[in-house]
């Protein structure tokens, strides 16, 4: 849902009714709510509450809106045209909270110091290196949150971001963000964490390892293993892949878009151990993935 739909229900739980517009027209959500639950309908172009919204509302949204509703107001998003989606509020939520710990702030040094590009910062906090282009109004509400006046508006992807330590033993390259923004850890064991975007992996070819060993930890999917992996592992032949122990999350339940697909054209089996096979089999066959952040990074390590 975006703010528009979640802003409406609660108009609706308020008010008892609210004006219908395009983006309620077709909405999946308020549609479910109209033809499954029977709890909305329409009429004289008006969206209005029957018997059993208040409780489904309560039960389901009430706490999440009043949570949202909070954060953009504290922070001066609030404005009257805002469409964001509840996964952006979702994501700028957890930027701020980053920032407050202290988590981010090694990262937002050198976003400023590498002038990182409005790609690269929707790469890192959105998954996906254009999803920000063209979201104005998005765009500044990260930078509002990450305390940055600037970002550079161009299609540079040359900068790997490091998270430094002061004696490192090894290097993991993480295919997402989310590892660098955890640094305690990775520093309290002497572990240099780097990040080069997913796929985006050219400027490899200048990575210096300085001799340590160097590890890859990724999504469990088919661009995982089956695209960005064979990748990096071209750039640094020496790099050894991680075995996940996080828990596999059913593909379709989480609306996953990297589907296992094309695997028998494919062949990575000579670069996993036959631990790493077997799980990658169990994840094919019962149509799931492990996502990277889930993982206990250390005890990866320890293995």
């Amino acid at each position: 849902m975006n703010w528009i739909e979640l802003r409406a229900l609660n108009s609706i739980y308020a008010n008892g009714e609210v004006k219908l517009n395009d983006t309620l027209v077709k909405s999946g959500e308020i549609n479910f709510l109209i033809n499954s639950l029977s709890v909305l309908d329409t009429s004289h172009n008006k969206l209005f509450c029957l018997n059993g919204f208040t409780d489904i509302y309560e039960k389901d949204y009430l706490e999440q809106y009043n949570h949202y509703e909070t954060f953009l107001s504290d922070n001066e998003l609030l404005k009257p045209q805002l469409r964001f989606e509840e996964s952006d509020i979702k994501i700028l939520i957890g930027i701020k909270e980053d920032m407050e710990t202290g988590n981010l702030l090694p990262l937002r040094e050198q976003i400023i110091k590498k002038e990182a590009t409005v790609r690269i910062v929707s790469l890192m906090f959105f998954k996906n290196e254009k999803y920000l282009l063209g979201k104005e109004a998005l765009i500044n509400a990260v930078k509002k949150l990450l305390q940055i006046e600037e970002l550079a508006d161009d299609k540079d992807l040359q900068y790997k971001y490091v998270l430094e330590c002061s004696a490192p033993q090894c290097i993991v390259l993480c295919e997402n963000i989310d590892f660098l923004k955890r640094p305690t850890l990775a520093r309290a064991n002497q572990i240099e964490l780097w990040y080069a975007g997913g796929k985006n992996v050219t400027k490899l070819d200048y990575a210096n390892t300085r001799g340590l060993p160097i590890y890859y930890s990724c999504d469990w999917d088919y661009d995982g293993l089956y695209v960005i992996y064979p990748l990096v592992k071209e750039k640094i032949p020496s790099i050894q892949l991680l075995t996940p122990n996080g828990s596999p999350k059913g593909i379709e339940e989480t609306e996953h878009n990297s589907k296992w697909e094309n695997i028998k054209n494919k062949n990575i089996d000579t670069v996993l151990t036959p631990e790493q096979l077997s799980i990658m089999n169990d994840l094919i066959r019962c149509n799931q993935w492990i996502i990277e952040e889930s993982n206990d990074l250390i005890d990866m390590m320890r293995k």
